[in-house]
């Protein structure tokens, strides 16, 4: 269905994505995934051709624009090529917006030359063991010491923790009895700090390109020039940006959905069965055209959504609809498109078994689906 989500300069930015896709990351995508994740050197190349910068001033080395939907485009076009850009997404859409909304002038200076030009990596270190959704049941702790904070405690499931130079971690520097929200604060960690060090390297059932790291800290001295935002203030700081995090997971959902399709259409067009090909039975077609219909009503409701959000619009239930519609359709579209390939659609070689590995931690990341429902509800005054 026709699509009127997008400018002329977001068209543009299109054809600068697709072209870096094709030359620079589609090649060597089955090396990056042997080796769990994509090169430095890549993330670099980005940031000079502008990719990682957008939303970041010009006097930084950005481009200014601050509009989501360049983000947008960046994942329809990885998902279009059936690969995804590492931790890209997480950088751009989930980190990055702490910075721009809490950094201060002194840290923009020091940090966002580096983010534009993807010589600065990052982090979130937000999940703990044994602490998910609960956001204020956070155990890692800063205590103040003259002009530091000393860190300790440790996190989980950190997307892009072996690579990040910069982490942002959620610590408890406060204790309110009558509020649990209340007293946490967003400390921003250097790579070589003393005490701060990676653990394992998590392996994973999918997402292979991006690593996914468990950190520790041991009284890990961290100055208050690196606190972002307000001391205490990091809940709200989290619901603020949950929207946004929740429908980039959207994005990618539907991208890949039809990616999905489009790979199915391909192979079930030449591969044979009984001397006739796979995509001339109607079992075929119908199974097909249904998950089209899926993808569509997703895509509709998706940029509604997108719109809103560029409009600052979004509510968090609404944000929590669409990632529930979108990352349950998901799985529904890769799994129908996935059963087309028969056996090879279980060989990893396909791409559509990455589409199927991947996809099935899009209804537990940035809240499950059992937690959007209960959003909804609240929403609904349940």
């Amino acid at each position: 269905m026709r699509r009127d989500l997008f400018t002329s300069d977001h068209e543009a930015f299109r054809e600068l994505c697709r072209d870096f896709v094709t030359k620079e990351v589609v090649p060597h995508y089955p090396e990056w995934e042997k080796g769990g994740r994509m090169p430095r050197e890549v993330f670099e190349q980005m940031g000079s051709l502008g990719m990682l910068g957008m939303a970041i001033g010009e006097e930084y080395g950005g481009g200014g624009e601050p509009d989501y939907r360049y983000n947008v485009v960046m994942q329809e076009e990885a998902a279009n090529a059936l690969v995804t850009l590492s931790t890209v997404r997480t950088q751009l859409e989930v980190i990055l917006p702490y910075f721009l909304h809490y950094a201060n002038a002194e840290q923009r200076d020091r940090w966002f030359p580096g983010l534009a030009a993807g010589k600065l990596l990052t982090a979130v270190a937000m999940t703990e063991p044994g602490t998910g959704s609960d956001l204020a049941g956070m155990r890692t702790t800063a205590v103040r010491d003259g002009d530091d904070w000393i860190v300790n405690g440790a996190k989980t499931f950190i997307t892009g923790g072996m690579q990040a130079d910069l982490v942002i971690t959620v610590a408890r520097t406060a204790t309110d009895p009558d509020n649990r929200r209340k007293g946490l604060t967003l400390l921003v960690v250097e790579d070589g700090m003393p005490g701060f060090t990676r653990g394992r390297e998590l392996d994973k059932m999918g997402c292979k390109v991006q690593d996914t790291a468990e950190l520790s800290f041991v009284d890990v001295r961290v100055p208050a020039a690196n606190v972002l935002g307000e001391e205490g203030e990091a809940f709200s700081y989290l619901g603020h940006n949950l929207p946004q995090e929740r429908l980039t997971v959207a994005v990618g959902s539907v991208s890949q959905a039809r990616s999905a399709i489009a790979a199915a259409i391909d192979y079930t067009k030449n591969r044979k069965a009984f001397g006739t090909p796979v995509a001339s039975f109607q079992n075929t077609k119908f199974e097909l055209a249904a998950c089209s219909t899926e993808v569509e009503a997703a895509q509709a409701m998706l940029d509604r959504a997108i719109a809103l959000h560029v409009e600052g619009e979004l509510s968090g239930a609404d944000a929590a609809r669409v990632k529930l519609f979108c990352t349950e359709m998901q799985q529904r579209v890769v799994d129908r498109c996935l059963q087309l390939f028969g056996g090879y659609g279980y060989m990893m070689e396909y791409p559509i078994a990455r589409l199927y590995t991947d996809a099935r931690v899009a209804r537990i990341y940035a809240g499950t689906s059992e937690v959007m429902k209960v959003i909804i509800a609240k929403s609904l005054g349940l």
